[in-house]
């Protein structure tokens, strides 16, 4: 089994990706976690990601529906997305980040 080089975005209001992330090394996965204030930045952020070797993404609880179709557009299928999913984001006030940052 070779070595996962994936990423977590996550969103949040006034995160900075430049200052909002974090890398953890296991001897099988490399995990980037990033931290962006929209979806704009995200797509950004994510292409980032791909461009430097990241070989898969998950999205937070935070992106809605459309937020995770602009994320699988960003990358144009070079790598697969995945999804954490709450019905009600208890970090958004119960409400889905399409309604917020969409």
């Amino acid at each position: 089994m070779g070595r996962l080089k994936a990423a977590f975005i996550f969103v949040a209001p006034e995160a900075e990706p430049e200052k909002h992330r974090a890398i953890i090394s296991t001897p099988v996965v490399e995990l980037h976690v990033v931290g962006v204030k929209n979806y704009d930045e995200a797509c950004k952020v994510a292409k980032k990601l791909v461009n430097d070797g990241i070989g898969a993404i998950e999205l937070c609880g935070g992106f809605g529906h459309e937020g995770v179709a602009k994320i699988v557009e960003a990358v144009e299928g070079k790598v697969p997305v995945g999804v954490v999913r709450f019905d009600v984001h208890p970090g958004l006030e119960g409400k889905s980040g399409d309604e917020i940052f969409g």
